[in-house]
């Protein structure tokens, strides 16, 4: 991996590929057309009510090779572009604290983990729009110093249903969707054609977009200044479908953003709006990798985030199972 930055090619410019670009009031109508406020109680547990026991029962028949699939990335300590806040580790006890004997080796562990360098599951409360978190709860009178009450990582506990992957790159013919580039309805639509998978009522969608290839092969950058990623006109489907989870290996949103005064508009529709957690920052190349080999797109998904009252998500390690 290079790890100089000055290395990487220079990303795109600012705004190419992204658009078209969606005015703010275009972007208030979307938001209405997405919205499932009121459809689900207790209401933060969001679009993870569409997995049902029989959803739950039919993904594990997915299972057929038995072949475990990891997709999170290793826990950063290096600072760098995509890295400003690195995770920290260190050796709290080298065997040398407690009685001699069995010695004991204890390490220190913690993560400002909203960013772009580590496997994260965003919850409910990460997000409100205009003063709003999902379902129209006021994010000031829910969440404080001290957590959230409402859309907290702790009300969602763990999921296992149908994963989805959407290589796109891989339909593209290319090993990345370069920095800027803006996936709309109908690539979603091509690449399920391609892949031959259809995004189902319940399933977890994710997103490849070579993001991570692009940093192992040219170096660090900046993905807030531009990274692949879905424009809001994607979402409309993906509402329709009936998703319960949405992720990829960057962030989901298109940077920069298309919307004026948004800066993270998938975000926003996502869990705002639909209610729909989001996996960040997934290592998907061994999963690329293992579904072309054996042709199918489509998996089981575990995914259990920690149990953190108050907590606006969590590191996470999702794993499928084909």
């Amino acid at each position: 991996m290079t790890s100089n930055p000055s290395d990487a090619p220079t990303p795109p410019p600012a705004g190419a590929g992204n658009g078209p670009a969606v005015s703010r009031e275009e972007f208030d109508a979307l938001f209405m057309t997405v919205r499932t406020w009121g459809r689900w109680a207790p209401a933060d547990r969001g679009a993870w009510h569409r997995v049902t026991p029989d959803r739950v029962r039919q993904a594990t028949a997915l299972v057929r090779s038995g072949t475990v699939v990891p997709m999170a990335r290793p826990w950063n300590t290096a600072p760098g572009p995509d890295n400003r806040r690195p995770a920290l580790h260190y050796m709290s006890d080298l065997g040398d604290v407690e009685a001699p004997e069995p010695a004991t080796h204890k390490d220190f562990i913690a993560v400002d983990y909203h960013g772009k360098a580590v496997s994260h599951l965003d919850a409910l409360s990460h997000v409100a729009y205009r003063g709003q978190l999902y379902d129209g709860r006021p994010a000031r009178e829910l969440i404080d110093s001290a957590g959230a009450r409402f859309g907290a990582v702790s009300a969602l506990g763990p999921l296992v249903t149908r994963g989805v992957l959407l290589d796109l790159p891989a339909v593209a013919g290319s090993a990345w969707l370069e920095p800027g580039r803006a996936v709309h309805a109908e690539d979603i639509v091509a690449a399920e054609r391609a892949l031959e998978v259809t995004i189902g009522e319940g399933d977890a969608v994710l997103l490849r977009f070579g993001g991570l290839r692009r940093r192992q092969e040219l170096g660090a950058w900046d993905p807030d200044a531009a990274s692949a990623g879905l424009h809001v006109d994607a979402l409309p489907l993906l509402a329709e479908r009936g998703i319960a989870l949405l992720g990829g290996d960057g962030d989901s949103d298109v940077r920069p953003s298309p919307v004026d005064g948004v800066h993270s508009p998938v975000h926003a529709l996502a869990i705002a709006a639909m209610g729909v957690p989001l996996l960040d920052n997934l290592d998907l190349e061994a999963l690329s990798a293992a579904c072309a080999g054996t042709g199918r797109y489509a998996f089981l998904l575990v995914v259990a985030p920690l149990n953190i009252p108050g907590g606006t998500g969590s590191p996470v390690t999702p794993v499928a199972v084909l």
